[in-house]
């Protein structure tokens, strides 16, 4: 099992209440618990079918290099990429979000 972190953003009440079911709202959106990879795969499913126009971005502990993972999931200013092995974030221009262009 591992510490798992999921943070929402205008995602509909539906996936929040999803969410509620396995791990515990600390504040609005997000979400934390110590969860299988199993039942961290099951989440990211309902994330991604029911996450509709939001955004999510969910972090665990790993043993990779950083000592956690991570991925993403709709539109948002930051865009996690790939460096040499390690996963960074990056920062879109604001209207690159909107016509879904990359720099």
């Amino acid at each position: 099992m591992a510490m798992l972190v999921v943070v929402t953003e205008a995602v509909p009440p539906r996936l929040r209440g999803r969410l509620a079911v396995w791990l515990l709202e600390i504040r609005a959106g997000v979400y934390v618990g110590d969860v299988t990879k199993r039942v961290r795969e099951m989440i990211w499913e309902q994330i991604t079918q029911l996450a509709d126009d939001g955004n999510v971005a969910m972090a665990w502990a790993s043993r990779h290099e950083s000592g956690f993972e991570f991925q993403t999931h709709g539109p948002n200013r930051r865009e996690p990429i790939d460096y040499d092995g390690l996963r960074l974030v990056r920062f879109l221009v604001l209207d690159n979000i909107e016509s879904g262009t990359d720099l």
